[in-house]
């Protein structure tokens, strides 16, 4: 480390640099040559005032060098340093006082990609190229959040994605993965036994909460080895229109700080170098998701197999979605310079696009009764290569923009300091146009149901609308599964509607199982035979590989566990009390967060328990 007499930048500091900021010169003999550059550098952009409240020497000395420790790490985590983020910040900044529209001369057109029908013939197919294809898959999560805004204190992937298993977000992600890991293993003989690697991205507040998640289940049955943990740093805040960075208001030595968003995950790839690790691995593909939607993987074996048939580059699993409804859109942008992109367009946004662009009604539905423009989900699959190209060109770097909230027109001053922001799937806004982006569209009951409301903004969601929350987000689970079992031949009970928490659900049986015992559609009808019937106030509970259902009549509960080495048949009528569901007070504090925020408990009243803990072949028929 050089001292503070040495030669910095051709200055000879020792033969007295003056600087703009007296406070900041008084203090130079204690700072190192590194501390003063980054000190420079901050007055060199127009940043003086975070120097204006320095005392002399001998006070606060350690909280001065921390401040620029802080400068530091803010420096090295953004592309192109902290001199980057100030110069994108003053020029987002003034388009937004302008008023600039960032989609001016564009026009919309719907791209192309693939409308997907569950359990025809080429949904079957297309999930079993991606069962073999997820051998050359890496999946990314995306859980830098807390679930404050549920109403739950804890991190989001800790949360019960329902409560008849109790299996949380995280222990559901792995498990899908490994179910895949396994399957892919067998549908590709002699390639020896793949290992899918998982990569989280986490942030301060969800870091330490998700590793000890992790350990603390034993990475739920997952290799330690195969899980990578990539902490997201946070970004400067800004004060006003000329990007002045934020001191944080109970702490005169930070800068204040705000998330800069999931888009960050792309630096957080190539900075890490595990893109190049597996590119020389034979990785091909991968995946992003995020952190509450219990039925992602669902849809995941299909869509995997739709960009391995189309060779897509980036393919976003996409849902129907109904004309101005509030979820973005995946369009295909024209610009009248002839350049083009496919991304998605917050419906906020599309809506004034297409009645700018020559369509009087906006966006409107089609003969399907939906948009054209398909329901964005914020699940990408990348082709690795050119993936790997693309980053080394932008270091991860992702299109930003800024919403500051301003005080009055004039837009002269914030009500609150504001920052740059991106998305994780802005990614193909700096693609070339001959880049190969499209789009798979699954039904929205089979892979998307998000947990991210509270009850109190759920209950005032007009009616119709998802609720979005995790009393909706578990009843869809069932739903799902239920609506599979019935595609499959399974005679399953209609649902009934009740209230939880304000929100009116369908409530149908209860039926989980783990990921092992049906990861496509295709294991669910090997594994159903002729002759089964669920009740409507049924549970069943499948927990393990080789479990057939084979005139299985069931009306109460029925839990059935098995380890991979029992063949296990069930058929027969079984008949008891069961499980209820009974409602809870949101507002009564003796119940458990993660039970109050769905308004409803599962009260065990009776059930058949089978287990099989055995290697052989079972039949149970009562």
């Amino acid at each position: 480390m050089e001292s503070a007499g040495e030669n910095l930048g051709g200055l000879s500091i020792a033969g007295g640099w003056i600087s703009s900021s007296p406070n900041l010169d008084k203090n130079l003999g204690i700072l190192s040559a590194e501390e003063i550059a980054l000190a420079k550098m901050l007055l060199d952009k127009g940043q003086k005032h975070l120097f204006d409240h320095w005392p002399e020497p001998g006070v606060d000395d350690t909280r001065k060098k921390n401040f620029l420790h802080q400068v530091a790490r803010l420096n090295s985590s953004y592309p192109g340093g902290l001199v980057s983020y100030i110069q994108n910040a003053r020029k987002l900044l003034a388009d937004s006082k302008a008023g600039k529209n960032p989609y001016d001369g564009f026009t919309p057109s719907v791209p192309s990609g693939e409308i997907l029908t569950f359990g025809d013939e080429k949904f079957t197919l297309l999930e079993e190229t991606g069962v073999r294809e997820s051998r050359k898959a890496a999946f990314v999560l995306v859980a830098g959040g807390l679930g404050e805004r549920l109403g739950y204190k804890g991190i989001k992937l800790a949360l019960p994605s329902e409560t008849t298993t109790n299996r949380c977000f995280l222990q559901y992600y792995i498990e899908s993965i490994l179910a895949l890991q396994e399957a892919s293993c067998r549908t590709v003989q002699g390639h020896g036994e793949a290992e899918i690697p998982l990569v989280i991205m986490t942030s301060d507040d969800t870091h330490a909460p998700t590793l000890s998640l992790l350990e603390a289940n034993y990475y739920f049955g997952m290799k330690s080895s195969q899980v990578k943990l990539l902490k997201q740093e946070k970004v400067a805040c800004l004060n006003d229109n000329d990007a002045r960075l934020a001191l944080d208001p109970n702490d005169s030595y930070k800068i204040q700080t705000k998330p800069h968003g999931h888009g960050d995950v792309h630096t957080l790839l190539f900075s890490s170098g595990l893109l190049n690790l597996w590119h020389r691995a034979d990785i091909r593909w991968v995946l992003f998701f995020q952190d509450t939607n219990g039925l992602l993987f669902k849809g995941i074996p299909a869509s995997l197999g739709v960009s391995a048939t189309r060779g897509y580059q980036v393919n976003s699993l996409a849902v129907p979605r109904k004309a101005k409804e509030a979820m973005g859109g995946i369009a295909q942008l024209t610009h009248t310079d002839g350049t083009k992109m496919v991304i998605n367009v917050e419906y906020n946004q599309l809506g004034p696009l297409l009645r700018a662009t020559g369509h009087a009604d906006g966006d409107v539905n089609c003969e399907t009764g939906f948009s054209p423009f398909p329901g964005n989900i914020n699940q990408l699959i990348l082709e690795l290569e050119p993936y790997i190209q693309e980053l080394s060109k932008t270091r991860g770097a992702i299109a930003e923009f800024v919403n500051p909230k301003y005080k009055d027109s004039s837009k002269t001053s914030f009500k609150s300091s504001t920052r740059l922001e991106c998305m994780m799937q802005d990614y193909p806004k700096s693609l070339p146009a001959s880049a190969k982006i499209g789009f798979t569209v699954v039904d929205k009951w089979l892979a998307y149901a998000p947990v991210k409301n509270n009850p109190e903004d759920a209950s005032k969601v007009p009616k119709g609308n998802p609720y979005h929350s995790a009393t909706s987000g578990e009843m869809a689970v069932y739903r799902a599964n239920c609506l599979m079992l019935k595609k499959a031949g399974v005679l399953v009970a209609d649902p009934i509607i009740d209230i939880f928490n304000g929100q009116e659900v369908e409530v149908w049986p209860r039926v989980t199982w783990s990921p092992k015992w049906a990861s496509t559609f295709t294991d669910v009808i090997w594994k159903v035979g002729k002759g089964c019937s669920i009740s409507q106030r049924s549970t069943l509970v499948i927990n393990g590989q080789n479990i057939v259902l084979d005139g299985l009549r069931l009306d109460g509960t029925l839990v059935i566990t098995a380890n991979d080495q029992a063949d296990v048949k069930v058929t027969g009528h079984v008949q008891n009390k069961g499980w209820t569901i009974e409602h809870v007070d949101y507002k009564d504090n003796s119940i458990p967060q993660e039970i109050r925020i769905r308004g409803f408990k599962i009260y065990k009243i009776e059930q058949l328990e089978l287990n099989y803990m055995e290697s052989g072949k079972f039949q149970f028929k009562p």
